[in-house]
């Protein structure tokens, strides 16, 4: 079941009401009783010391009966005022005796007592009365009912009590009023969210004339639209991108297959059709594998089965696989620096060697390529840096995109198919590091870093040796 704001807001609202008014009515009846209280003990006191100079003023028999006289005068049937004088002479009482539970006291020598089967409390005080003459020492009890002050009481509770439910009603009503006012601008942005559509992806929530709680809710919803038409983008460059560099070599295969197909071929020439078809398969299962990487990196995977190396060793053991393709490119190596870090020594030799083949595809002959590791906090870069035309902001901020080449025309298709930088950054973020590029002095510089595991990256002293490779490349080795 949906439960709307605007009933829980009038809710809450009366349900905060409610306790307002009952706390203030409470306040108001306890306020009203204590005064209808004090009135009736000052009332009470002033007949108690009236009747006590009365009493005080009858030393003998004779004078007793006028105290009696008196003291009848001040108690007439309809009066609810009682006297009683109680002592050891009963020449000397007066009146009935006043019997009762007692229920509480109002005061200091006041107690509340309640007669049996009375509906209404008494109040009363005593008084003793020194002995004077023939008198003895006798006890003066003063009380008036409680009746008229306790129906006071009763009908100011009953009133009270019903104007806290009205007034609860009433701001329950008004509440919900005021709350359907004030989450117009709510509805207004729900709408505008039902009419988005992903026909046009660049349509937007109207943030400016929000309230400030809804400006910003509405500027995170815009944000994530962005990022989302975004990625949008992206997935529809990377569909066509996919589609061009699966094209290339399924219209080659079909083709020679074909072209084999058309008229009798000899064994030989079946073979090399086979070779070249080989080659193309071999192309489109790295494209695939490459995608299938990706796609994982893009779930958020993280590296595995991490190992504490020596990252320059790590370069230089990649570096061994691709001599021949630096001799053939006439390129020499330099190695700078070393750090240790925990990582996983198959990626990570799957982006050095990305590096270095971006490195050599892009330097003229005789150059020198240079491997750089910095350890840094919390990371290490690793980078490698070759000759090069200075490359601008928009290529810096795109190389690593998926796909991309600085070649419009995709010339080198056959050698590269644009995803080796991809690979570089996504085993980047899979180590919980960057990638980076920098173009300065007519050096490219291309690296990544690696978050520093629970061994931490220290700098290791390097020897400046020179060691030559199988094939004879030199590998310059520099502190």
């Amino acid at each position: 079941m949906k439960r709307s704001i605007t009933l829980r807001l009038s809710a809450m609202f009366a349900a905060v009401s409610l306790v307002v008014f009952t706390l203030t009515g409470a306040g108001l009846f306890f306020l009203m009783q204590g005064l209808l209280f004090n009135e009736l003990r000052e009332t009470l006191d002033t007949r108690a010391r009236i009747a006590s100079l009365i009493v005080a003023h009858a030393p003998d028999v004779q004078k007793w009966a006028f105290v009696q006289e008196k003291l009848r005068d001040l108690s007439p049937a309809d009066s609810p005022m009682h006297y009683y004088v109680e002592g050891p002479d009963p020449r000397f009482r007066f009146g009935t005796p006043i019997v009762g539970k007692v229920t509480g006291d109002v005061g200091p020598n006041h107690l509340l007592v309640r007669p049996q089967g009375c509906e209404y409390d008494i109040i009363t005080s005593t008084y003793t009365i020194p002995a004077s003459g023939d008198r003895p020492e006798v006890k003066l009890v003063v009380g008036s009912d409680c009746l008229r002050t306790e129906g006071m009481l009763r009908r100011f509770g009953l009133a009270l009590g019903a104007l806290i439910a009205l007034s609860t009603v009433a701001v329950a009503l008004l509440s919900r009023a005021v709350t359907r006012f004030g989450l117009a601008p709510l509805r207004r942005l729900t709408r505008e969210a039902a009419q988005l559509s992903p026909s046009n992806r660049r349509q937007r929530l109207h943030a400016d004339a929000l309230p400030e709680e809804l400006h910003e809710l509405a500027t995170s919803f815009n944000g994530a639209l962005e990022r989302l038409d975004k990625a949008y983008e992206r997935l529809e460059s990377f569909n066509a991108d996919v589609a061009h560099e699966l094209r290339t070599p399924v219209s080659i295969l079909i083709g020679q297959t074909q072209v084999a197909l058309t008229r009798d071929r000899s064994v030989e020439q079946l073979q090399q059709t086979l070779q070249s078809n080989l080659e193309e398969f071999e192309r489109l299962r790295v494209i695939v594998n490459d995608m299938l990487f990706l796609s994982r990196s893009d779930r958020g995977e993280r590296a595995t089965d991490l190992t504490e190396v020596s990252l320059r060793g790590e370069i230089e053991r990649m570096l061994e696989f691709l001599e021949m393709p630096l001799e053939e490119a006439q390129l020499r190596v330099e190695v700078q620096g070393d750090a240790r870090a925990w990582v996983n020594t198959s990626l990570i030799g799957r982006a050095v060697s990305n590096l270095f083949v971006n490195a050599i595809q892009h330097s003229p002959p005789g150059t020198l390529l240079q491997a750089t590791v910095a350890p840094q906090d919390g990371h290490v870069e690793i980078a490698v840096s070759n000759p090069g035309e200075p490359l601008d902001p928009f290529v810096r901020e795109h190389i690593f995109d998926r796909f991309y080449r600085i070649q419009e025309a995709r010339s080198n298709s056959h050698e590269n198919h644009g995803l080796g930088l991809s690979i570089v950054k996504a085993v980047a973020e899979m180590h919980g590091g960057t990638v980076f590029v920098r173009s300065a002095g007519g050096i490219n510089t291309f690296g990544f870093s690696v978050a520093v595991e629970s061994a931490g990256a220290f700098v290791v002293p390097a020897a400046g040796i020179v060691n030559q490779g199988r094939a004879g490349v030199p590998l310059h080795v520099s502190p």
